[in-house]
């Protein structure tokens, strides 16, 4: 896996080109003055790469001037080229169990939307309501109705139906075709315009520029609500008028001394400086949010938005729209990573023949370099050896022209690991359990003896006030029933439960994985130790019998959805051959909840030796060889028993034409 985007050579200028409406729109102000103010607002500053086919042009203004807007803004604008044949939209996707008009999709934060999908750009779109939360769900994953037609990847996500009017209707629609071609439907009322051939599409509330005109004042008595048209945070989308360019526009709000918010002609007015000629005003107030993606992956926010600095992330929405892009083109470009389980091998190309060596390391730091490569070539490859598997590395390219040094920035490789997985037990594993105040008492230990607890029986475990599964929600059965608390009719606060299983097999670089159908939260042991916590407070914290669980994974708190969990070899350091004792103690979320739930399967990973299949072909009657994993150097030799020696270069990358002798010439692949 490799994260690659915008890696700009450090020695590189970075283009710059101004705003090009500005007379227009001064122009457009003068005639519109009665309608809307004679008030007028700074240009935008230059437009800057970010990627190619997507710059970034910031706008502030200062009420004190005479005829500016009379609050603090702070204006973000991406500008998309949607004729880049790299550029491609995602908004948010169906979810997993789709139900219209309910499970729609899933609530994420923007970054997180933009991490987990390899975005480029991301920022909030449409109008949403979670469940629970309504637009201020508590966390992600949250089942999601989006209002308004929504379109993810060619499928349909959101109908605009009769539901969505009835109840919160949002009518202005963006919507593109599989090569990126616009248009805006401004009132898109049930049954909807033809969404055939739209391959992406996200819905506003209303209009604010079109055909060029600012008629961000009309959506008052258009669509009237209280609350929008005042000032506020504003998220809008814009078109040029030849719809070559997509604008995503923020305006920072509700923070005083930086950003106040905008009214709707006035975000009107931003967009038309940014060359919009046709605009909608999006979901904005908190949710307005716009993050890039550095050169690793990870996301970085574009503008400040008002719900990070109470909350400390991000809202969890549930509808975004997304950019992918390829980064600016650099003296270094191409760079590509194909990582095996400890090595990689890491390929670029240059505009001018250089040098090849490559920085890389655990953290930013980097620290370790691969070998120079002092032959001067256009296309670059390099080994990265001694790597651990299933770990993430961050990389950077040096090449030198004579005097000059280019870098690439950093990048990001996770290196694979080649597994053997052993089932260990089901869900349906027997277990025993005991409702008894254990504080104090080694239970978790292999010498404990549980003889005297209440019972045993297979999973799921569970006790419910109200009956056998009450909420009708969970979805494996449930096996054997423990007792509720006398004194209360409610669950005991904690159950103990173990069990006991056998491992053969090698000890080095043995890793548990878990899968857990839980109701509410529990501490997980192997043989006496503490191997993991779910839901409870942070270790080393200690856990009591009274303690309570600090949350639970499933909407309702039910066990309706699994929980998995994994123990890398590097912390199983407990495990031993022969019998083995795994001891879990289960905690409900409060002392008045009804029900508690528990479920797991076990699984034992290995890690597994796996040779690379190298294969030879022809292409125009000359031999071609190739093999598709990074980490290897090509050797040859005369005869199979060697010696082997690595063919000049060293080549570390697929695929190679071999010198063509009348010799005989064998080859191997050497990690």
């Amino acid at each position: 896996m490799i994260t690659n985007t915008a890696g700009i050579s450090t020695s590189q200028p970075i283009m710059k080109n101004q705003c090009s409406v500005v007379r227009a729109f001064l122009s457009l102000m003068l005639l519109l003055a009665a309608a809307f103010g004679a008030q007028a607002s700074p240009v935008f500053g230059p437009w800057t790469p970010f990627f190619k086919g997507i710059d970034h042009a910031v706008g502030t203004n200062d009420p004190s001037i005479p005829g500016s807007f009379p609050r603090l803004q702070v204006v973000h604008c991406i500008r998309v080229d949607l004729k880049d044949p790299d550029i491609r939209l995602l908004s948010t996707p169906k979810a997993p169990n789709y139900v219209a008009e309910s499970r729609e999709t899933l609530t994420r934060s923007v970054p997180n939307f933009l991490k987990l999908n390899g975005l480029q750009v991301a920022c909030d779109a449409g109008f949403y309501s979670a469940n629970p939360g309504g637009s201020d769900p508590s966390s992600e994953g949250l089942s999601c109705e989006v209002f308004g037609l929504q379109i993810s990847g060619g499928i349909l996500v959101s109908g605009q139906t009769a539901a969505d009017a009835a109840g919160d209707p949002r009518y202005a629609s963006l919507l593109f075709t599989t090569n990126n071609r616009p248009s805006f439907v401004f009132n898109n009322r049930p049954p909807g315009t033809n969404i055939a051939g739209i391959y992406t599409a996200v819905t506003g509330y209303y209009p604010i520029v079109s055909n060029g005109v600012n008629i961000g004042a009309a959506s008052i008595s258009g669509y009237p609500d209280s609350w929008i048209h005042q000032p506020q945070p504003r998220t809008a989308l814009g078109l040029s008028q030849d719809g070559r360019y997509l604008f995503l526009m923020t305006i920072d709000g509700r923070q005083s001394g930086y950003s106040d918010g905008a009214l709707d002609s006035e975000t009107a007015s931003w967009m038309l400086q940014c060359g919009g000629w046709n605009a909608i005003n999006m979901d904005g107030g908190g949710s307005t949010a716009m993050y890039m993606a550095d050169s690793t992956g990870n996301p970085v926010g574009v503008n400040h938005s008002s719900y990070l600095p109470g909350y400390g992330r991000e809202r969890y929405i549930g509808s975004h729209l997304g950019v992918y892009a390829k980064p600016v083109p650099a003296f270094i470009s191409d760079v590509s990573a194909n990582p095996d389980d400890t090595a990689a091998t890491i390929t670029w190309t240059t505009t001018d023949p250089a040098t090849s060596q490559v920085q890389y390391g655990l953290t930013t730091d980097l620290g370790s370099s691969s070998t120079l490569q002092s032959g001067l070539v256009t296309n670059h490859a390099a080994l990265l050896s001694g790597l651990t598997p299933s770990t993430g590395y961050y990389f950077r390219i040096l090449s030198v022209v004579g005097s000059t040094q280019f870098s690439s920035s950093n990048f990001f490789l996770l290196t694979t690991n080649y597994l053997l997985t052993n089932a260990v037990f089901d869900l349906t594993n027997i277990w025993s359990y005991t409702s008894a105040n254990l504080d104090g008492v080694k239970w978790t230990t292999p010498t404990y003896n549980d003889s005297a607890w209440i019972g045993s029986g297979p999973g799921a475990l569970w006790v419910d006030s109200r009956g056998p599964n009450f909420s009708g929600d969970i979805p494996i059965p449930l096996l054997t029933e423990m007792p509720l608390d006398s004194n209360t009719d409610y669950p005991y606060r904690t159950y103990y439960l173990r069990t006991h299983f056998t491992y053969i097999n090698d000890l080095p670089g043995a890793a548990l994985l878990a899968e857990v159908y839980l109701d509410d939260g529990a501490v997980v042991y192997l043989n006496g130790f503490e191997i993991y916590r779910l839901f409870m407070t942070a270790y080393p914290a200690p856990i009591y019998n009274s303690t309570l669980a600090t949350g639970y994974a499933c909407s309702g708190g039910n066990a309706s959805c699994p929980v998995d969990f994994v123990v890398p070899a590097s912390a199983l350091t407990n495990l031993v051959q022969g019998d083995n004792v795994l001891a879990v103690e289960v905690h409900n979320f409060n002392a008045a909840s009804p029900d508690i739930t528990f479920a797991m399967s076990l699984a034992i990973t290995l890690p597994a030796d796996l040779g690379p299949e190298l294969s030879i072909g022809s292409s125009n009657g000359i031999p071609v060889l190739s093999w598709n994993r990074g980490g290897f150097i090509l050797q040859q030799a005369s005869n199979p028993a060697g010696p082997w020696t690595n063919v000049p270069g060293p080549v570390v990358s697929s695929p190679f034409t071999p010198s063509v002798n009348s010799s005989p010439c064998y080859f191997r692949l050497k990690k």
